[in-house]
């Protein structure tokens, strides 16, 4: 069963998320917040696997609770969730370690899907909305000498694996492309997770665009 925290300053939205994922069979909502600051306290009470994190919300905002929440052992899975597809604070969230990001205005399936997904490790990269964002602030940012670096620690097949998961290929697909067997790239990804010191796939598109290594907009 995964547990999850509701955070978002609308009653209606926290209600609706309910509803709607409280009709899944592996789904449990536990808590809910109206704040920041209640979202920590709640989430230190009741430990769930997921947060869903709304961005902008008085006394404490998403992106500080994600980072504060982000920083303690067993962190739980933090999912943003944002009105626009383009939104000024998604980044930085993503930065602080949210696991990705989900329009407000999504379907019960593409929420559902998005808390499974989230739960289960991997991150919430697949819709084009969320690389056109990380693409947008990337090339804002610019690349950092101090991650070329880093990344000069890859191997050649590393770096390529990095590339499809900067663009956003699945491990099927990034497997596809260079015929090798999806557990390694699986094994891969692990290795390189370890190497740049990421804890998700989040942050290694976050490098990656970062760094250079994938120009914004390039399939």
């Amino acid at each position: 069963m995964i547990r999850i925290v509701i955070a978002d300053d609308q009653a209606m939205v926290r209600a609706g998320f309910s509803a709607l994922l409280g009709e899944q069979p592996d789904i449990e909502v536990v808590g809910l917040a109206s704040d920041g600051e209640e979202c920590l306290r709640v989430v230190a009470q009741l430990r769930p696997d997921v947060v869903l994190m709304d961005v902008r919300m008085p006394v404490l905002d998403g992106i500080s609770a994600t980072r504060e929440l982000s920083a303690v052992p067993d962190a739980p899975r933090i999912l943003i969730l944002t009105t626009f597809d383009v939104d000024d604070y998604v980044f930085e969230a993503l930065s602080a370690g949210a696991a990705g990001f989900l329009l407000k205005d999504a379907s019960p399936e593409e929420l559902a899907r998005a808390v499974r997904v989230i739960a289960a490790g991997d991150a919430l990269l697949s819709p084009s909305a969320t690389r056109t964002l990380i693409e947008r602030f990337a090339a804002t940012r610019g690349p950092r000498r101090t991650d070329r670096v880093v990344l000069g620690e890859l191997t050649d097949r590393e770096r390529e694996i990095l590339i499809g998961v900067a663009q956003g290929e699945s491990n099927s697909e990034v497997a596809a492309r260079l015929f090798i067997a999806e557990q390694t790239v699986k094994t891969h990804v692990s290795r390189i997770l370890a190497k740049l010191g990421a804890r998700d796939r989040a942050q290694l598109v976050i490098a990656a665009y970062e760094a250079g290594l994938v120009a914004p907009g390039a399939r």
